[in-house]
């Protein structure tokens, strides 16, 4: 199964990815990260949430990626997700509130 976290640009997160210790994991973030950072399959540039069509690039994203899970970490990430989930839902992708697992 295919793991995303979301906000790798924040502390939390590693943890998360060091608690769950898989090889599926991808990291992603939308703010600002260093192009040397964005390693194919691995750390990923995410949509941002201020972008009205947020949630449909953030579906299309996570079946790009094969994605089943996503760990999500900023508050108005899990805010917009969360109000999609049954859509999510129907593609078999799960979204946790990231800060709830760490």
């Amino acid at each position: 199964m295919k793991i995303l976290i979301t906000a790798a640009n924040a502390a939390p997160a590693y943890r998360l990815k060091n608690k769950l210790n898989g090889d599926n994991i991808i990291m992603g973030d939308y703010m600002d990260l260093p192009d040397f950072m964005l390693k194919p399959g691995q750390l990923v540039r995410l949509p941002n949430p201020a972008s009205a069509s947020y949630t449909h690039e953030m579906l299309a994203q996570c079946l790009d990626l094969e994605v089943e899970l996503v760990y999500v970490f900023r508050d108005q990430e899990i805010a917009l997700l969360q109000q999609s989930e049954v859509l999510f839902n129907e593609y078999n992708i799960k979204i946790v509130a990231g800060a709830n697992e760490v």
